[in-house]
């Protein structure tokens, strides 16, 4: 992890802004703790048929919702739809949730 000093105004004033490299998360989401998905108001459906398993949407998944086999545990997705914005395919499509 690389540890950031921004100054503000004064060098009094230094604020620490720790980032990882690449953006990597290293302690994953609450999500593997506390299911979230009852909140969702859209959620990810993926055509089967038309998808390679290339696992781009498993790799964005912020919260591990997709799983390697591109299978979506619904109890923990958010609905964020990085999936389907990151989709090559356009195949993921976000739909309103039914309760």
């Amino acid at each position: 992890m690389r540890v950031i000093k921004k100054s503000r105004n004064s060098d009094k004033e230094k604020c620490k802004v720790k980032l990882t490299i690449g953006a990597v998360i290293e302690e994953p989401g609450s999500t593997v703790k506390n299911k979230t998905g009852d909140w969702r108001t859209l959620k990810p459906v993926i055509d089967t048929k038309k998808c390679t398993k290339c696992g781009i949407c498993w790799a964005f998944c912020p919260e591990n919702a997709i799983s390697p086999k591109i299978k979506i545990n619904y109890e923990f997705c958010k609905g964020c739809g990085i999936c389907a914005a990151e989709c090559p395919l356009k195949i993921i499509k976000m739909v309103k949730e039914e309760k």
